[in-house]
């Protein structure tokens, strides 16, 4: 597994851990030179987008990865912050169903990222 693919899928795992909805790994290798992964998931309030935002920014920090930059923070509808080889999307629900990123970037390939995080959490616990 690469280091972005990691990184995506404990971004993921993170957001799913607190209760983000719909969370959406999607492959952009081959499709943009700029980043990896796109990392997508809809929070159900503004605290919820920000306690996932800063919930991966922490998971992330420990494995070395430091965010280049944040946008919408205080927006209240989508929170974006940018990792290099990965970017986080938190989205309102609203929000998410208007910008409708899965189907902007449809070439994307979906990761089954649930099956990567557990394989994550065997290999820390050898």
């Amino acid at each position: 597994m690469t280091s972005a693919l990691r990184h995506a899928v404990l971004a993921a795992k993170a957001c799913d851990e607190f209760r983000g909805k719909d969370v959406t790994i999607m492959d952009l290798t081959g499709i943009t030179a700029i980043f990896d992964y796109f990392v997508i998931a809809t929070a159900s309030s503004g605290r919820q987008m920000h306690a996932l935002a800063e919930e991966v920014d922490r998971v992330l920090s420990e494995q070395g990865s430091r965010r280049m930059s944040v946008e919408g923070y205080n927006s209240g509808n989508w929170i974006l912050q940018d990792f290099g080889d990965i970017v986080l999307h938190v989205f309102n629900e609203e929000a998410r169903n208007m910008y409708d990123l899965e189907h902007l970037w449809g070439d994307a390939k979906r990761i089954d990222w649930k099956p990567l995080a557990a394989e994550l959490d065997s290999a820390a616990t050898v």
